[in-house]
């Protein structure tokens, strides 16, 4: 069994921190000006792929602490923590799909849409802020 490291789990957790407070202010932005400047949405897209792999850094440590099966996949990392009672399994739900969008900004398998990305910004400030809360809430917790 792998011994909890809470000061690694919250390193990944500051570190989408920092980047949902970055992504904030994208969020409000309109289609239009978000597309108008290539700059930006390559740093939204950075920013959302460090959010979702620190997340999944941190779905395997917990996990690995939990003596479990490690799942073969991002999204499974995140459905696994729900099920685990570490996150609630309709946030995990929530998540689960920020893996395809990882998958689509890392090896650049399609045209990246702008729209995706910039509604990936909202939910994922809203959904990774919550995933934030209930992990610390779990670290407290044991």
């Amino acid at each position: 069994m792998t011994e909890l490291d809470r000061a690694l789990v919250q390193r990944k957790l500051a570190t989408i921190t920092r980047n949902l407070a970055d992504l904030a202010p994208i969020a409000a932005l309109s289609a239009a000006e978000y597309a108008s400047d290539r700059l930006r949405r390559k740093a939204v897209e950075r920013l959302l792929q460090e959010v979702i792999e620190a997340a999944v850094d941190a779905n395997l440590h917990l996990l690995r602490a939990l003596n479990v099966d490690l799942p073969n996949d991002y999204y499974t990392t995140f459905m696994a923590i729900g099920r685990h009672e570490v996150v609630t399994l309709a946030l995990a739900e929530r998540l689960a799909p920020a893996a395809g969008l990882r998958n689509r900004l890392v090896h650049e398998y399609d045209d990246i849409d702008d729209g995706i990305v910039l509604g990936a910004v909202g939910r994922g400030c809203r959904d990774f802020a919550e995933y934030v809360a209930a992990v610390e809430q779990y670290l407290l917790q044991r």
